[in-house]
């Protein structure tokens, strides 16, 4: 059974979810500050968080970059915040993905089934791939620094990456990219792609101001140039 944690100061909501989650099969925990679900996450890890970022004590953006210090499960968003940059704050941080209050009960399931199915996706076998001092296997889903460090990558940059190395020297359009890592009502959201792929590659290229695998087609889309 998925165990997903909410994370919000409105027991109206908590309560709502709760609900709802259980209702739907998962087993459901909750926290009402950013310290509380430090501790549950630490405690009885998830396997996705439901993250509000308005919280009392800590601010969401800080709980999503305590969580990535240790864990790569999902984490999804919600909050009153309208605007991009505190989208781009939490997308930067590590979220994957943002819905934005009020929200449907059924958009946030939508959004919770989508991530789970991408979890659950076979990978293909695939030859190790190159990308500066790394050695990516898609397969075991690990990337190898040449020292030997381990590199973590979040289920979304997974998946965005996948897209790429699947596709050597292929351009992959933005709108190809969006409907396949996000789903199709996701096609105008730029700005996602931009995140990640500087979150790419920050941890995968030499110079990641000048990328040499990991190359934007400005307008069109994304390359993995081996």
């Amino acid at each position: 059974m998925t165990r997903i944690l909410v994370v919000d100061d409105e027991p109206q909501i908590l309560r709502a979810l709760r609900i709802n989650l259980r209702a739907r099969r998962y087993d459901v925990d909750v926290a009402g500050t950013g310290a509380a679900a430090l501790k549950a996450a630490a405690s009885h890890p998830p396997d996705l968080v439901v993250l509000d970022l308005g919280l009392p004590d800590i601010d969401g953006v800080e709980v999503i970059r305590g969580l990535r210090g240790w864990t790569t499960v999902p984490i999804i968003v919600l909050s009153g915040r309208a605007g991009s940059e505190d989208k781009v704050a939490a997308l930067d941080a590590g979220a994957d993905d943002y819905v934005t209050k009020p929200f449907g009960v059924e958009e946030l399931l939508a959004r919770i089934r989508a991530v789970t199915r991408r979890l659950g996706a076979p990978s293909e076998s695939v030859p190790a791939l190159r990308i500066g001092q790394h050695t990516v296997d898609l397969a075991d889903h690990s990337v190898l620094r040449d020292d030997g460090t381990e590199v973590k990558l979040t289920p979304i940059q997974w998946s965005v990456l996948e897209k790429l190395l699947r596709h050597p020297g292929k351009l992959v359009s933005q709108r190809q990219l969006l409907q396949d890592v996000w789903g199709p009502e996701y096609q105008n959201e730029t700005n996602y792609l931009r995140q990640y792929l500087a979150q790419l590659r920050r941890k995968l290229e030499d110079d990641p101001a000048r990328p040499r695998h990991l190359i934007t087609e400005p307008g069109m889309g994304y390359r993995y140039r081996p």
